[in-house]
């Protein structure tokens, strides 16, 4: 089986792919592990669904197919900041082409609303 793409050292089946077949969430970083597995897998779909609705984009346009490789997910922290919200950090490692491997470091926010996590924006933290 293959790993999952979130480096939770679990198989995908076993993770994310659950979740990418309609299993809720039950925490803030499993949606944000799963949100990272989408974008490795090219799953607009997923990111529209799990985005919510007052800051989701009317569209998602990734990379075209086949030209951005995920290479990693470190997750910094994760923590409920009230009762149904959440933030979590990561950094997300990905390359573009032949470009140098970039960094995404960013403060994700989360809400649970009628029993789903929802993805509401990030901030990237000062360096």
């Amino acid at each position: 089986m293959p790993a999952c793409p979130c480096e939770s050292g679990k198989s995908y089946d076993a993770c994310c792919g659950p979740l990418h077949d309609g299993e809720t969430a039950g925490t803030a970083e499993q949606l944000m592990r799963s949100r990272y597995s989408a974008y490795a897998r090219g799953d607009h779909e997923y990111l529209l669904a799990t985005w919510h609705p007052r800051t989701r984009p009317d569209r998602l346009e990734l990379y075209a197919s086949g030209t951005t490789r995920w290479l990693g997910l470190s997750i910094r922290r994760s923590e409920d900041t009230a009762p149904g919200h959440a933030i979590v950090e990561f950094i997300a490692r990905y390359r573009v082409g032949g470009a140098p491997a970039t960094r995404l470091h960013e403060i994700s926010r989360f809400v649970r609303e009628d029993g789903r996590w929802y993805y509401v924006d990030g901030a990237f933290p000062a360096q």
